[in-house]
């Protein structure tokens, strides 16, 4: 099914900022359309969109838009006569493109060929991204779902895990786990990470072994019909130390009062200063360098951006992780990660795997 709803929003917002937007990028091509494709070009007006894609892929997109009132599909020969061709059709004099994924020779092609003035600034970008920034209960739930199967490969990779394994091994049991039971791919290369190398936010997982009284760092995420999920969890194998226990649970402290704290409308900044502040006031403010959280969705990384630097405003059905951290160099690193759908009074969290420390 094409995301009929998305596209019809998108048709009735072109028409504030062009005659037509070119859009080219696989997530937001995937987005509008719904179809996973290595290739195609979507040409929106404000009265019809056109998918011009190859051959490799007409047959299935020939099958999937059978009958879209909205949405037509065009087998491509040579794509900016084509778009000319519609370009006259609708009697359109200007293009926007998509600022943030368009190269430079894309850019260029389309400046040299296409019969229309090309608007490369973020017009469209921003259409584009202010829609995939609320989501609807079906996006929602593919979330969810996604975050399901990581979860089970979390309690999975539990049993795994033990004195002697490697960080890759580990990371290798898990990313199996997820694909084999139901993950279409993995959010992320998964990071699973020991002892010292833990204080790495991300590090990358080698033929380090797990010794007794070691942290183990995972943060990983599958994908369920093109929809991320997002987590991090650190467990114990065999007994930590006292500052391991302070650390854990301090970080602990800071991501619940986030959690708590997040609602519709308040800046993102803030949600980050809820979390950094806890960590800031237990003397470990410098080992916190990253931002407490960002957006999820098609992409593992999208807005909304919870930074000490954001000045965006939390909204209703957006989705954040919130995953502060503390790292001491060459000792250990604690991070927790959950992620939450932003509502009006507060928030619903989407992770149900336990926080309090695992000691294994």
């Amino acid at each position: 099914m094409s995301n009929c709803s998305s596209l019809e929003k998108l048709t009735g917002k072109i028409d504030g900022v062009c005659d037509c937007g070119v859009i080219t990028s696989d997530v937001n091509r995937r987005y509008f359309t719904g179809m996973k494709s290595s290739a195609g070009t979507l040409v929106v007006f404000k009265e019809q969109a056109y998918f011009i894609i190859d051959f490799r892929y007409i047959e299935k997109a020939q099958k999937l838009f059978a009958g879209n009132p909205i949405l037509e599909v065009i087998k491509q020969e040579k794509l900016c006569d084509q778009i000319n061709v519609l370009l006259e059709k609708h009697n359109a004099t200007s293009v926007a493109i998509e600022s943030d994924r368009c190269t430079v020779a894309e850019l260029e092609k389309f400046k040299s060929k296409l019969n229309a003035e090309v608007i490369s600034d973020s017009s469209l970008s921003d259409i584009i991204n202010k829609l995939r920034l609320v989501k609807t209960e079906a996006e929602i739930g593919k979330i969810t779902s996604a975050q399901r199967i990581a979860e089970k490969g979390f309690e999975h990779i539990l049993d795994y895990i033990k004195v002697g394994r490697t960080e890759r091994e580990i990371q290798l049991e898990l990313d199996y786990f997820m694909l084999k039971n139901g993950a279409e791919a993995l959010s992320f290369d998964t990071i699973a990470l020991s002892g010292k190398n833990t204080s790495l936010p991300h590090g990358v997982p080698s033929d380090k072994k797990v010794a007794d009284g070691e942290f183990v760092l995972l943060d990983f995420g599958a994908v369920t019909d093109g929809y991320h999920s997002d987590m991090t969890r650190t467990v114990c194998v065999g007994q930590p130390s006292d500052q391991m226990k302070k650390v854990y649970d301090i970080v602990l402290d800071a991501q619940l009062k986030a959690i708590d704290t997040a609602k519709a409308g308040m800046k993102a900044q803030d949600l980050d200063s809820v979390a950094r502040d806890v960590i800031d006031k237990a003397g470990y403010g410098k080992l916190f360098g990253h931002s407490l959280g960002h957006g999820v969705g098609m992409e593992i990384h999208e807005a909304p951006y919870a930074s000490p630097i954001s000045d965006e405003m939390l909204a209703v059905n957006s989705v954040v992780t919130v995953e502060p951290g503390i790292y001491i160099p060459d000792k250990f690193g604690v991070r927790i990660e959950d992620f939450v759908v932003i509502k009006e009074n507060g928030c619903e969290n989407l992770t149900q795997a336990p926080k309090e420390l695992i000691i294994l």
